[in-house]
């Protein structure tokens, strides 16, 4: 059973003012991307506590009808306010003063899945799993799996399902877990192949001190000073909120920007231009365990046709071929607009490096987190600097 990734609940916004507090869309210059995409045609799997479809916000953009019904069990009951949350920044309208998401164009399948914090013994017997989610919405023309959940045990079931959903050319996104400063244990399904594992950073480009770090993360986005629903009653919204699941949820929606504007391209092309693209100042072959490929930024390819989508068929983490069936072809056109214990992690010939320092410098508006243009620097090194396997970076 998965814990969900949220992290603090801070105190109430005033009304009306919560859009004020989501600074990472003036950062990733959306009204700009607006513009060229909205994530239009894209729909997002939601696995998480359940969306619900009534808040002005999301009227119109849950497409329960859509969810398997063999997963469906209450899929617009929201227990917790966190899968809304989710959902609201990755499609959110911004309508009545709610949270407006970074592809308000897309669409969102809501799946309510058995989190820790389903406390109703009745209801925990009814509600499916995330294998179970993963699986049915792999059979589902869903582009886009979010996963903000996560846990610390190894799931042969949820695994499997994950390379079902992988194989079917699913872009999958996933919470890399909350607990850096406790334990940092690997997170699934972050860390399963097939699954972008996204970090928390905040409106200075500095990964969050708590967001996990190791061999699986990918792609980080901002996850700090977030606004969320307070609770299931979705009455009103708290700011100041931080977690990785707040960045899984914006990296999906940026992975909706890119493929609705590039309808024909694969999961491996899109991933690959969002990895391409993303602010880093480490070489791109030695990715960062706390930022992975770096800061996501779907502007550089949507407003400057930046980001090589290369071959459809290779997975662009592991430079392994897949067998995805999603269109595109293998030449496409230059850029245009519950489980077992933790295994061990092992030493490699790459050495520990730091979350970051200055990102490359731009002078244009399109550059992640643009206010203040840089990456900073957390390095963590202990002992001789002993590094960890990059298992899934081949």
């Amino acid at each position: 059973m998965a814990g969900t990734s949220v992290g603090l609940a801070p105190a109430a916004l005033a009304d009306g003012n919560v859009q004020s507090q989501e600074w990472f869309l003036d950062a990733m210059d959306a009204n700009a991307m607006w513009k060229v995409s909205t994530g239009k045609g894209v729909k997002v799997a939601v696995i998480d506590s359940g969306v619900s479809d009534s808040t002005p916000s999301l009227k119109g953009q849950v497409l329960a009808d859509e969810t398997p019904k063999s997963v469906a069990y209450h899929a617009t009951e929201d227990y917790s306010g966190h899968g809304t949350t989710i959902a609201e920044l990755i499609a959110g309208t911004g309508a009545g003063g709610g949270l407006k998401g970074l592809a308000p164009g897309a669409k969102v399948v809501p799946y309510r899945i058995l989190l820790t914090s389903l406390k109703d013994k009745g209801e925990r017997k009814k509600t499916p799993d995330t294998a179970q989610a993963v699986r049915a919405a792999a059979d589902t023309d869903a582009k886009i799996i979010n996963m903000s959940v996560g846990d610390d045990l190894l799931d042969p079931e949820l695994e499997a399902a994950v390379k079902y959903a992988h194989s079917k050319g699913k872009l999958m996104f996933a919470a890399v877990g909350n607990d850096a400063e406790k334990k940092n244990l690997i997170d699934y399904p972050a860390a399963y192949d097939g699954v972008v594992g996204v970090a928390a950073a905040d409106d200075s480009g500095k990964v969050g001190k708590f967001s996990e770090h190791g061999d699986y993360v990918d792609l980080a986005a901002p996850g700090l000073s977030i606004p969320r629903w307070c609770d299931a009653t979705l009455t009103s919204y708290c700011g100041e909120a931080e977690g990785t699941s707040p960045a899984a949820a914006i990296a999906s929606g940026s992975a909706a920007l890119v493929w609705s504007a590039h309808p024909d391209w694969t999961a491996n092309q899109v991933l690959r231009v969002l990895t391409d693209t993303a602010s880093r100042d480490w070489p791109k072959d030695k990715p960062s365990n706390y930022l992975g490929y770096g800061l996501i930024r779907p502007a550089r390819n949507l407003l400057h046709n930046e980001g090589d989508p290369g071959a459809a068929h290779v997975d662009p983490i592991t430079n392994q071929k897949t067998t995805e069936t999603g269109s595109g072809s293998d030449t496409p056109p230059s850029t245009s607009a519950s489980g077992s214990s933790q295994p061990s992690q092992k030493a490699s010939d790459d050495s520990a490096e730091a979350a970051g320092s200055e990102a490359e410098s731009s002078s244009d508006s399109s550059t992640l987190w643009i206010v203040l243009g840089v990456v900073a620097a957390v390095i963590v090194l202990g002992g001789g600097g002993m590094a960890v396997l990059r298992a899934r970076r081949n």
